[in-house]
């Protein structure tokens, strides 16, 4: 079981979601799981997800059609299988350390 699981809801988000998920595989623990979650997205998204998530054992591809990305996240926490639960937005990215902090904070 993953420390974090990092829910990212991905709809038109070709132009930001590689950066958000280099960010992640940036990060000093690699003891996190990342659930991309296209919903349902028009434009080439979702097969980014599938490339992505095929780089690297830590990223997950899930696909739903578009229900919004309330139902989006509903469908990350679902999938979760992690013990703690973040959410990250497509055009976010965190900071180096974002997640050692999270640690340090929680110890």
């Amino acid at each position: 079981m993953p420390l974090f699981s990092i829910v990212i809801p991905v709809y038109r988000g070709q132009p930001y979601l590689r950066g958000c998920v280099e960010s992640l595989l940036e990060q000093e623990t690699g003891d996190f799981e990342t659930l991309l979650i296209d919903d349902g997205s028009p434009d080439q998204s979702g097969a980014l997800c599938d490339e992505l998530a095929a780089g690297d054992p830590r990223l997950r591809a899930i696909h739903q059609p578009n229900s919004g990305v309330a139902s989006a996240r509903n469908r990350g926490i679902r999938e979760a299988r992690g013990r703690w639960l973040l959410f990250l937005d497509q055009d976010d990215r965190f900071y180096p350390h974002t997640l050692s902090s999270i640690c340090a904070a929680l110890e």
